[in-house]
């Protein structure tokens, strides 16, 4: 009887420490691969890799499964060291002459 004493409030600690609770309905965990060094842009600023669209807008990089979205900020350590433009009228000749380190 003595024991019972003792066994019971430890079980009831022990149990209380095993308790999960779900996580909330829209947290997902995704890590998105690194962009690789340099990243060439069409006419739009998408960029597809190994299952993962990619949208630069503002010198910013987000990541989604779907073009469509929604977007997640891409970590900075995942940003490409160049992104080479092609495509649009407005580049024409942007670029040309100038080592990577001037533009940066």
């Amino acid at each position: 009887m003595h024991k019972m004493l003792i066994v019971a409030p430890l079980t009831a600690l022990l149990l209380t420490a095993c308790v999960v609770a779900p996580a909330p309905y829209d947290s997902r965990l995704i890590v998105a691969p690194a962009l690789p060094l340099v990243v060439e842009l069409g006419v739009e600023p998408y960029y597809y890799q190994s299952g993962y669209y990619y949208y630069y807008n503002n010198n910013r990089w987000g990541y989604s499964n779907s073009r469509s979205g929604p977007w997640m900020d891409l970590p900075r350590s995942h940003y490409p060291r160049e992104i080479r433009h092609r495509g649009g009228a407005d580049d024409r000749g942007r670029d040309r002459g100038r080592d990577y380190r001037e533009r940066n």
